[in-house]
């Protein structure tokens, strides 16, 4: 009887520890809004997968979930960040079979997910391609607190009212393209992320459109250098990476 109850044990856990993949989203910066759900599944993971932008550098959302992934198996992945020396396709195919090889020796693996899942999140592409070529897979999609929530939030700046649109989109990538896109609006909300070293004709455009005080700017948000409050009275001529703009064009 002994046997066949240790065999029995056996058979149960070798089905119940099955591999599979759980995106997380770690919100924008500040370990604090990480969701109960997020720290549930970093507890549970062996693995952790995370994006950095080049060999030498750090992980924004590796920092966030530092305490609970100290003791676990961390492995970097380079994403390609929109940068044109980068295949992207050869990047997503090779991250994506990366992280099933551990999920197939029946790992519980993660991938963290800056900000939210679903706003222009890189990890969409790998969730993408893993579900084409490893249908089997079993992926869970976590989500989490956006940048624009958090911005909308300190900058008390209500996203989108009745009668409104919100409108969210990188930044285009000259003055011209900015007005002309400013210029089709109406009762529209503009979150305007991905500014970054367009900022100094951005400022100038929103300033000839005397609406540059109306707008809000974010920046690091949750970080250390965050900044949160009136687009003009940011005097840098650069933005960093995370950063973007919160404007309100016709009613208010």
């Amino acid at each position: 009887m002994g046997k066949i109850f240790i065999f029995i044990k056996k058979l149960f856990c070798s089905q119940k520890e099955k591999g599979s993949l759980t995106i997380i989203a770690v919100g924008p910066g500040d370990p604090s809004l990480l969701t109960i759900e997020a720290t549930k599944a970093l507890k549970k993971s062996k693995v952790i997968f995370y994006p950095i932008s080049g060999e030498d550098k750090g992980s924004n959302s590796a920092q966030i979930v530092n305490k609970f992934i100290k003791k676990k198996k961390q492995i970097p992945l380079i994403f390609p960040m929109g940068r044109k020396e980068y295949d992207s396709a050869l990047i997503w195919k090779s991250g994506a079979k990366k992280i099933v090889d551990y999920i197939n020796r029946n790992l519980p693996v993660a991938l963290l997910c800056l900000g939210d899942t679903s706003i222009y999140a890189s990890s969409f592409y790998l969730k993408k391609e893993i579900k084409k070529n490893y249908p089997q897979i079993k992926i869970t999609t976590l989500p989490g607190i956006s940048s624009l929530s958090l911005a909308a939030a300190l900058g008390d700046f209500q996203l989108i009212k009745k009668g409104e649109n919100l409108n969210i989109l990188e930044c285009p990538d000259d003055k011209n393209q900015f007005l002309n896109l400013i210029n089709k609006q109406s009762k529209t909300v503009l979150a305007i992320m991905k500014v970054g070293k367009r900022w100094e004709w951005v400022k100038y455009a929103l300033e000839e459109k005397k609406i540059l005080r109306k707008a809000i700017l974010a920046v690091n948000l949750g970080m250390e250098n965050q900044y949160i409050g009136d687009a003009s009275e940011y005097l840098s001529k650069e933005l960093p990476y995370f950063s973007l703009l919160l404007l309100r064009i016709g009613l208010e």
